[in-house]
């Protein structure tokens, strides 16, 4: 099914299966993956044991990454595939920053963002998975990964207020919070089909919520 936008991002809250997600897309349809390299960043366990201490500097590496791996790919674009498909976008940048770092460091942060903002490649459609806290909870145990093992309830909270404020803001682009639940589109393929088929429809651009 031909999908309607160039570039479609897959959000939400650490632990709602955003990349999965995007796994399973790839692989049904003819689009370039692009994925967040989180373990590429050296001190995000650092950050995770000592937020107050490394919390600027696992932003700013977090920063220029996801910029410059946006700006190859949509500079790059391989035209035998149909669309990119992203599980981030960059504006979560400014998100985790503002939640994460000091009011100073956030100010030197927002100083090179909004520079290098006016030319990151913005998505046609944003995708939001949401999904309640406790479940991303039981979803980051399951994976396992060590410096994760830390994340709190209440940490997850602000991160999905930030989100949730951010998608009303006044965008130039179509937002779809899915209200997915404790329910699995990776292995139901009813639910999975769900949500593959909203990336081929034209949605306004404003909030939609949508139940899965």
């Amino acid at each position: 099914m031909k999908k309607s936008y160039n570039y479609i991002s897959i959000e939400g809250n650490l632990g709602v299966g955003k990349t999965s997600l995007c796994h399973k897309i790839a692989e049904k349809d003819n689009c370039e993956l692009i994925l967040e390299q989180f373990a590429d960043n050296p001190f995000l366990p650092l950050f995770y044991q000592n937020p107050s201490r490394y919390a600027l500097t696992v932003e700013l590496f977090f920063m220029t990454e996801r910029y410059k791996q946006l700006q190859e790919h949509a500079s790059q674009r391989n035209l035998f595939k149909e669309y990119l498909l992203s599980d981030y976008f960059f504006e979560k940048t400014a998100l985790f920053a503002n939640h994460n770092l000091l009011p100073e460091e956030y100010r030197l942060f927002q100083s090179l963002f909004v520079i290098l903002r006016q030319s990151a490649p913005k998505p046609e459609l944003l995708l939001f998975i949401d999904r309640p806290i406790e479940q991303s909870l039981i979803n980051i145990k399951k994976r396992n990964r060590s410096y994760e093992l830390s994340i709190t309830q209440d940490y997850l909270s602000k991160v999905n207020n930030a989100y949730q404020e951010y998608l009303k803001s006044d965008l130039n682009f179509p937002r779809i919070i899915l209200n997915a639940g404790d329910k699995d589109f990776l292995e139901n393929e009813s639910n999975f089909s769900s949500i593959h088929n909203l990336l081929s429809e034209k949605f306004p651009n404003k909030l939609i919520n949508i139940n899965l």
